[in-house]
Formats: C-alpha cells, sequence, structure tokens
C-alpha cells in the first residue's frame, strides 16, 4: 500500500504525523459523541479512527526505525487532541441548561429566550445580600454565544452556570433543522 515509502523514506514521518492528527481527532469526536449518547454516529466515527490508527501503526512497525517518526507520532497525538478539541468547539453539539442568576426583574429576558423559541423558568428565592431571580432555560449549545450577549446586555452583572443535558423532552424549544434542509426548497 505505502510502497511509495521504500522509494521516498522522508514523506513517512509526514504521513504518520498527519495520519495521527486525523485519527486522533476523530477519537475526541467519537468520545463527545459516546458521552452525548449518540449511539450511530459514535461507531462510525470509530471505525474510521481505527482504520487510520491501523494503517499508521504498521508502517510504524514495519519501516519506522527512526526518532524522526517517533517524534512524529508523538506530535501528531499531541495536535490532534487540540484539533478535536477545535472542531468540537466549532460543532457545538449537545444541549446546556442555562441558569442565570439575577437580581433584576427578568421578564424581559424571559421574553427575549421566548422569541428565540426557548422555554424559560423563572423562580424567585432570597441570596447571600437580596432577593434573586434564577432563570433556568434548556438550550441548543451552538446558541450559547447569543445567549450569553442577550444576559450580558440584560443584566452585566448577571452570573449564570451551563451544564450538559443529555436528553431534553416535552418543553418548548425552537424547531430544529437538520443538515439538508437549509437547501431544500421551500422551508
Amino acid at each position: 500500500m505505502f510502497e511509495f515509502l521504500d522509494q521516498y523514506p522522508y514523506l513517512l514521518p509526514v504521513i504518520i504525523f498527519f495520519g495521527r492528527i486525523i485519527d486522533v481527532t476523530l477519537g475526541t469526536l467519537r468520545i463527545i459523541f459516546v458521552s452525548k449518547g449518540e449511539k450511530y454516529k459514535a461507531p462510525i466515527i470509530g471505525f474510521f479512527e481505527v482504520f487510520i490508527w491501523i494503517v499508521v501503526i504498521s508502517q510504524i512497525f514495519s519501516r519506522a526505525n527512526d526518532l524522526l517518526s517517533y517524534l512524529s507520532y508523538a506530535a501528531g497525538y499531541a495536535t490532534g487532541n487540540y484539533v478535536g478539541i477545535i472542531i468540537e468547539n466549532r460543532i457545538a453539539f449537545g444541549i446546556l441548561v442555562c441558569r442565570i442568576y439575577t437580581n433584576n426583574e427578568p421578564s424581559s429576558l424571559v421574553n427575549m429566550l421566548k422569541k428565540k423559541g426557548y422555554g424559560a423558568t423563572v423562580v424567585e428565592g432570597m441570596g447571600t445580600i437580596m432577593k434573586a431571580y434564577i432563570v433556568e432555560a434548556v438550550v441548543e449549545r451552538k446558541a450559547l454565544k447569543e445567549i450569553d450577549q442577550y444576559i450580558t446586555n440584560f443584566d452585566k452583572n448577571t452570573f449564570y452556570t451551563a451544564e450538559d443535558v443529555r436528553i431534553r423532552q416535552k418543553g418548548i424549544f425552537p424547531e430544529s433543522s437538520t443538515f439538508f434542509s437549509r437547501w431544500r426548497p421551500g422551508k
């Protein structure tokens, strides 16, 4: 499969490096999909991850006998972790529960969430110093930056947390779009 490496052995560390980046990136994404319960995406990604890994490791066992190949393997692993995290942050896959703690009356914040298609629950409580409101909303992770801007505009002193949610059911959520829906006419 890689007979050309006998003629161009200097390409082996490059192939090892980029192969490891791809396989570790896929591994990072697979772990995220497993933790989110994505039982169809995780095995498909896992198949390609292991396939690439076995190709790279077979080349290391058959041809690599220098320190540069070993360093390429380690550097590809480290870079793959970094790239995997960057890609995961870009796709922002998942659902979060956002808990917003504010001292201001939260009706305008709740209305903003409602306009974006999210339901919100408000609980009134007593904080350490004064009365506080807790606004809870289940939001898509990719919408968090936009919601963060709304929260900051609502009250720059507002404290909020966001936690992963594995399953959501029977609530008020915006209509979800599929990957192909943006190219369908009339939608």
